[in-house]
């Protein structure tokens, strides 16, 4: 499927996303910290003029705080602060879409890792706190809200994942199984991870039949070098549009179609593979067997998961950080 030449030639049932391989900012005061969202504002503006057609403009994981790490309160955000304010002011004056991360002060732990999407009228629409953070290297709570899927602009279902959570294979298809055409990873990875940030994101888009749009902070920090690796994958695999200059604030463009999506959804027999999750060897048995055969599945749901190896590091402790002493509490506070 064409990518409309990057979105230039938009489709009336196409909707153009691009995704900004943003700089690697260095935030350690909050002179910077608001510098670095003014900066934000900027390329939301660049979104508009660089592509008259675009609908959704999507930022990278950290493009606020850059990779320190950093738990300070005084740096952490709220999403009535100042720059999620100044964001929704953006996406209005701009009439387009935007994908944005911050880390969210927590009065009851660590801060949340959360990422925000903003419609064109300047509205937060989706709101999400990163449920698998990289550990042991990151110190976020775990996120607390499921993954929310909302409509999105020209009718797309939109839902957002966050980085690690895009190598767990369940995550990409609980956004599926939601109703999500199209699922945006946003990422602070470097180099090392290339490869599989490169294979995963395909996997997820052909095992669910949904488009992804995914994006990595890009440049280096003097400390952390990375990668951009804006990449747009269609609902097959076939990959759109790839970010491969690593060139820092660079937008890389695509149309996608969701209507193909639910076209394929439908009609596909072959390789439909989230239906036949559920519905195994339907071509044997009237309606296929509709169990659940997969024990770490039954594991999760009794609370005995246990891997039959030992794993070593189950802490942060060897990244600096001190061992926790609170246990999880799920709660949408």
């Amino acid at each position: 499927m064409s990518s409309g030449l990057g979105g230039l030639n938009k489709s009336p049932s196409g909707v153009v996303v691009g995704v900004c391989q943003t700089q690697l900012p260095v935030v350690d005061t909050k002179e910077q910290l608001h510098a670095q969202a003014k900066r934000i504002v900027e390329l939301v503006g660049k979104a508009r003029r660089n592509l008259p057609t675009m609908d959704l403009i999507i930022f990278p994981e950290y493009s606020l705080h850059g990779l320190s790490m950093n738990t300070d309160p005084e740096l952490m955000c709220k999403l009535d602060g100042p720059e999620v304010t100044s964001w929704r002011e953006a996406c209005k004056q701009n009439n387009i879409w935007g994908c944005f991360s911050i880390m969210e002060y927590n009065p009851a732990g660590n801060p949340y890792n959360v990422g925000i999407v903003i419609n064109a009228a300047g509205d937060i629409v989706l709101y999400y706190r990163k449920m698998h953070p990289w550990i042991p290297v990151e110190p976020w709570e775990p996120g607390n809200r499921g993954i929310p899927v909302v409509d999105g602009p020209n009718g797309c279902k939109l839902a957002l994942i966050i980085c690690h959570d895009g190598q767990f294979p369940e995550m990409a298809r609980e956004c599926a199984y939601k109703g999500a055409e199209l699922m945006i990873r946003t990422a602070g990875y470097t180099a090392p991870i290339r490869a599989s940030w490169r294979f995963t994101n395909q996997s997820n888009s052909f095992c669910n039949l949904m488009a992804t749009a995914n994006v990595c902070m890009c440049g280096s920090d003097g400390t952390f070098d990375s990668m951009g690796e804006g990449m747009i994958v269609n609902f097959d695999g076939t990959v759109l549009a790839h970010g491969v200059t690593g060139r820092p604030d660079e937008i890389i463009t695509s149309e996608i179609r969701p209507d193909l999506i639910r076209e394929a959804r439908v009609n596909w027999g072959v390789e439909n593979n989230i239906y036949q999750l559920y519905h195994r060897g339907y071509v044997a048995v009237k309606g296929g067997a509709q169990d659940c055969p997969y024990t770490y599945m039954k594991d999760m749901m009794n609370g005995t998961y246990k891997l039959p190896w030992d794993v070593k590091i189950k802490d942060g402790t060897g990244e600096g950080f001190d061992a926790p002493t609170r246990a999880y509490a799920c709660s949408d506070e």
